[in-house]
């Protein structure tokens, strides 16, 4: 029986050989919730009458989806983190830090090879090296940390092949977009997905994690990838652990193989108020925007930061407009002061926040009005997604966001080639 990597993944954690379809127990390496889910996780905790975590160092909590508190009841939450962090002697991000997808494998708790859970839809997002890492419920991830195991139904697998070379202004981003648009938001619905092909091969890590963060948009329970040489100095930089590559069996099952060539891909748009109600540029264009958001843990990385600011440099945005920008992580910040790109944001008129998740989910830091529209390179567009069910949200690349900003409606960033 050969297997794909979710396959082999799950058989090692549950020490036997295993297929698509059957229910396991395995062994989880690392386990976290954010200030969303982790006040619910301590409850939840606590009524199994455990005292301790299984392992304090294979858990932490980040607080990042309203850091700094908007208000008194997110405080008292906060609260509630920090005093469970301190009795169980745990890791707690506290705000500013950043993003949870972005702190957790920057700060080396991920390697390849490994099974990862989050309180979090979009903890597929470490797929992109080489880990089987996927979002559960807060109850499910307290019964995590109290026995360090949980159960899974190991899931088939869908392979995507992407061939031939992305043009000039077409970005990963894109790629997902069209991805998600084409396989439809519940086409891959607990299966896994392994992305292979001359496009992941040639993009960035930076650049996979977008495409494996939005996974979970087309319904997938993770977005995996090989691990090749990238993605090896990568773990090797970021985690004092050794990685352990994982590889599809060359005759492996999969439940469908798809193939795409984008050498001709136009920089994509998702439309409201689906992920998967995708379009080229060309269809929207003109489109006139009240807000630009860049940022998340979708695009929120160095590599997105670096494009935006080269579209952006010596220039302003449309009056009116407000721009957000939000590095993914401190880290991502002081790299980004070093480089201009945060004097290149205010310069042209933005915000630059605090490494955090706020306008993205709507708490603060930038919640529409009714009636406003916006341009974020977030994951998602849902009605009330930024804070108010009035309001729309485009998606798209921070190139297409950047290009945008400047001319106050949706615009194509290959008109920006020259600067790219």
């Amino acid at each position: 029986m050969r297997q794909t990597i979710a396959e082999k993944i799950l058989s090692e954690h549950c020490g036997r050989r295993v297929r698509a379809g059957e229910i396991v127990i395995a062994n989880v390496d690392f386990c976290f919730g954010q200030d969303g889910t982790s006040g619910m996780i301590i409850d939840s905790f606590r009524k199994l009458g455990v005292g301790s975590v299984f392992e304090k160092d294979r858990f932490c909590m980040v607080i990042d989806h309203s850091a700094p508190s908007p208000n008194i009841g997110v405080s008292a939450i906060h609260d509630k983190i920090r005093g469970f962090a301190g009795e169980q002697g745990v890791k707690v991000f506290d705000i500013g830090s950043g993003v949870c997808h972005q702190v957790i494998p920057e700060a080396g708790f991920v390697a390849c090879g490994d099974l990862v859970l989050g309180a979090d839809s979009h903890t597929c997002t470490y797929g992109a090296i080489n880990a089987l890492s996927t979002g559960v419920g807060s109850t499910d991830l307290a019964i995590v940390l109290a026995s360090g195991k949980n159960w899974f139904r190991v899931p088939e697998t869908v392979k995507v092949i992407m061939d031939g070379q992305l043009p000039k202004g077409v970005f990963s981003k894109d790629v997902i977009l069209y991805l998600v648009g084409d396989i439809g938001a519940s086409g891959a619905t607990y299966r896994a997905v392994e992305f292979y092909g001359e496009v992941i091969d040639a993009l960035s890590v930076d650049a996979r994690f977008t495409i494996s963060n939005m996974a979970v948009e087309m319904g997938a329970k993770c977005g995996l990838m090989r691990a090749d040489r990238k993605t090896i100095e990568w773990v090797k930089k970021h985690s004092v652990r050794a990685p352990r590559p994982v590889e599809a069996d060359e005759d492996a099952r999969y439940i469908e193989t798809r193939k795409y060539d984008f050498s001709d891909l136009a920089p994509q748009v998702a439309r409201p108020h689906t992920v998967d109600n995708v379009c080229g540029v060309e269809e929207v264009e003109g489109t006139p925007v009240d807000e630009v958001y860049i940022g998340t843990c979708t695009n929120g990385r160095m590599e997105d930061l670096e494009t935006a600011a080269k579209i952006l440099k010596g220039r302003k945005i449309t009056r009116g407009l407000k721009l957000i920008v939000t590095p993914a992580s401190r880290g991502i910040y002081l790299d980004a002061l070093k480089k201009g790109y945060v004097e290149t944001f205010v310069k042209a008129g933005a915000v630059v926040n605090n490494p955090g998740c706020g306008p993205c989910v709507g708490t603060h830091q930038g919640v529409l009005a009714d009636g406003e529209t916006a341009f974020s390179t977030a994951n998602r567009n849902f009605r009330g997604r930024m804070g108010n069910p009035n309001a729309d949200i485009y998606l798209g690349s921070p190139a297409t966001a950047a290009a945008t900003a400047l001319e106050g409606k949706i615009a194509d960033p290959r008109a920006h080639r020259r600067r790219l």
